[in-house]
């Protein structure tokens, strides 16, 4: 398989047609050879636009949603990014490409983390832990898929006074990342 070609492929079938526009979101996906972040047996369908399993319960994002993210964020060089829930390093990967002094994280815990620029939280989450929303910086952005009643939705914010602003670009089929799930309560329906 060539992989250069499918990559070349995927920013003009995939990326560009999903608004993805960012020059130096579009440049790194082109660059970073995505087939080695994906389990072995799923090189093939590394540039296909669906999720991975890549193992642990966890998936690597599909390139349109996970391009569509990167692009709201509009992440630049020197700028500091967290990214939560990296299961293969590639998304790590393409902030690094594009500039950026990166940090990953398995879990929701980023402990006494020093403010970023922004965060991708790499899944659909249910919500986001206030000890993230605390990570940004003023003016700080964060991107996810926010997962309700089994729907996912592309979401950016934008960090003010310790609160974060989201709002939802798109619906996208993303994988939910284990450990960002909603406590369950009891719930009276009429």
């Amino acid at each position: 398989m060539d992989h250069n070609a499918a990559r070349r492929a995927m920013i003009d079938s995939q990326l560009r047609p999903e608004a993805v526009t960012d020059a130096f979101v579009l440049a790194a996906m082109g660059s970073v050879p995505r087939e080695d972040y994906v389990p072995l047996g799923a090189r093939a369908s590394a540039y296909s636009d669906r999720s991975i399993a890549v193992g642990d319960g966890r998936s690597m994002m599909p390139p349109a949603a996970l391009g569509r993210l990167l692009s709201a964020l509009a992440p630049r060089p020197g700028e500091r990014a967290l990214v939560v829930g990296a299961a293969t390093g590639y998304s790590a990967a393409l902030l690094e490409h594009i500039g950026l002094n990166v940090t990953s994280i398995d879990g929701p815990d980023a402990g006494e983390a020093e403010p970023f620029d922004l965060i991708l939280i790499d899944g659909a989450v249910e919500e986001i832990p206030q000890a993230l929303i605390d990570c940004l910086s003023e003016g700080g952005r964060l991107a996810t898929g926010l997962r309700d009643r089994g729907v996912s939705r592309l979401a950016i914010g934008r960090a003010a006074g310790g609160r974060l602003g989201l709002r939802t670009l798109v619906d996208a089929e993303i994988a939910p990342l284990p450990g960002f799930e909603r406590p369950r309560a009891f719930t009276f329906e009429v």
